[in-house]
């Protein structure tokens, strides 16, 4: 399906990003990953413009192109009673600043049929409490998502998935955790693998600047005391 396809994907060394990984290259895509944790291709902090540099150097220089360009570094998750003011930036440079100037340093090498998948979040919507930087760098990627199927119009498709619930541990939840969601489980990683992988195939060819909510149904529920098993305790 992805026959010698290039897949650029931040973040990819661990949970989500390292399932779309695989799954890119399961489908025959060679896969480019970018990440502070150990990988196979480039380990480097996103925050860091001359890493970004470096590294879209590295991936054009091998390549000559990009098919598809997977954003989905997880940015810091700090709250308003701690988050300092460099963890707030910090924040939003891996989760807005990166997206768009590693898309702006592809732009001229996208292939004609390209696809952007940036990973928003749940978040971008609905919140917990202390969770401001990682909650606006969220809502920051939703809307540079369609900011950039706009300017990019014509170039290349750019999409965002915004997931809830996502399980990267191989945990099996039952009982108020998996009956709250009206698709009666908790997400996996695959779930939106599957996603990014439909949003770069030319089935979604006529799809671009959506954002795409996969988390069971759970942000379309209303939840009241004593709902599904949950009681508010004042």
């Amino acid at each position: 399906m992805f026959d010698n396809r290039i897949a650029v994907v931040t973040g990819g060394a661990s949970g989500i990003g390292k399932v779309i990984a695989e799954q890119f290259q399961a489908a025959g895509a060679r896969v480019c990953i970018i990440d502070v944790l150990p990988n196979d291709y480039f380990v480097g902090d996103l925050a860091d413009q001359a890493v970004l540099e470096d590294f879209a150097r590295k991936v054009i220089d091998q390549y000559g192109r990009v098919d598809y360009l997977i954003h989905n570094a997880k940015p810091l998750t700090r709250g308003i009673q701690d988050c300092s003011y460099d963890e707030f930036n910090y924040a939003l440079q891996v989760g807005i600043t990166v997206p768009f100037y590693l898309t702006k340093l592809f732009a001229p090498y996208f292939s004609p049929d390209g696809a952007v998948v940036n990973i928003s979040s749940s978040r971008d919507r609905m919140s917990q409490p202390q969770t401001e930087s990682y909650t606006a760098a969220k809502g920051g990627i939703h809307a540079l998502t369609h900011a950039l199927a706009v300017s990019l119009a014509g170039k290349v498709r750019v999409n965002s998935i915004s997931p809830g619930w996502i399980d990267t541990e191989g945990t099996h939840y039952t009982g108020p955790d998996a009956v709250q969601q009206p698709a009666g489980r908790v997400g996996t990683p695959m779930d939106i693998a599957n996603m990014v992988l439909y949003l770069c195939s030319d089935k979604a060819g006529f799809i671009t600047g959506e954002n795409i909510c996969i988390d069971g149904g759970m942000t379309r529920q209303m939840i009241y005391h004593n709902d599904f098993g949950w009681t508010l305790e004042g």
